[in-house]
């Protein structure tokens, strides 16, 4: 436990309008908000949550999300910065698969992936209303395949060096790194919680709540598959954010980002 770091990984950032933000209830006009992925250093490995988007996918597929976005903010570029390469990475659990948390999936052939068992089929055959939101499948060969994109796949990009294992029910993916199954925005969606030694735990609610304001409000995004099931994740996340004494993190919450370590900084 003593070895458990965390770092943020900063992956630029993109515009939504207020409604799909703050679902039915705005107000209207763009939000700039964060993106960003975690990687735990932990005693077991390295294990990396989420990839963020890939800057061309976004420009040719969602410009009007009007994505910003570095060499440096890469998943590539973004170890670099803190002497890793992707090569380096034991584990990548991906929450969900919508393309702004899959995106660099394509770079970590090497690692074991994992993810809810519900979430590659749901990426092979999303709902009409899911498509823009699983519109980047560079992260599977099996969903390119089944979606007819192949086109997005990375050269050596194989069926089975981006297949999954699946998963069910909350899981622990290191000792005192537990996901909690969070459904509602997606299928199969999960939040994390990251225990340390010397400082209170981390309860990262990825897309349960995009915001500190969506959480208060039990107001989630627009982009989801069941808004019932995503009402009861967000009182789970506060249930746990309290029965834990844990700090929350927002996926999306450009006020909060601002204030979090990221780069070479990190918690531990």
């Amino acid at each position: 436990m003593s070895d458990t770091k965390v770092y943020l990984l900063d992956g630029g950032s993109l515009v939504l309008d207020g409604y799909h933000v703050f679902w039915n209830r705005g107000p209207g006009g763009e939000i700039r908000f964060p993106v960003y992925s975690i990687l735990v250093e932990h005693a077991e490995g390295r294990f990396l949550i989420d990839t963020g988007f890939d800057y061309d996918h976004v420009q040719k597929v969602l410009p009007f999300e009007k994505p910003i976005q570095t060499a440096d903010q890469t998943i590539p570029g973004a170890l670099k910065q803190i002497g890793l390469e992707p090569k380096d990475i034991d584990v990548v659990f991906n929450s969900h698969f919508h393309f702004d948390h899959c995106g660099g999936n394509k770079y970590l052939p090497d690692a074991k992936k994992i993810c809810h068992k519900s979430e590659v089929p749901q990426a092979c055959n999303p709902q009409p209303f899911e498509k823009l939101g699983y519109s980047d499948v560079s992260f599977s060969a099996e969903a390119a395949e089944a979606r007819g994109m192949t086109d997005q796949l990375l050269a050596g990009t194989t069926v089975q060096n981006s297949a999954f294992e699946g998963i069910e029910g909350d899981v622990e993916l290191a000792k005192g790194v537990k996901l909690y199954f969070t459904p509602g925005h997606s299928i199969g969606h999960y939040s994390l919680m990251v225990h340390f030694a010397n400082r209170r735990p981390i309860l990262f609610t990825i897309d349960a709540a995009y915001t500190q304001q969506s959480l208060e409000t039990l107001c989630q995004a627009s982009f989801h598959i069941d808004p019932v099931a995503g009402v009861q994740s967000m009182l789970r996340v506060k249930q746990l954010a309290e029965e834990h004494d844990a700090e929350l993190f927002y996926s999306h919450d450009m006020e909060n980002f601002k204030t979090y370590r990221t780069g070479t900084l990190y918690y531990g």
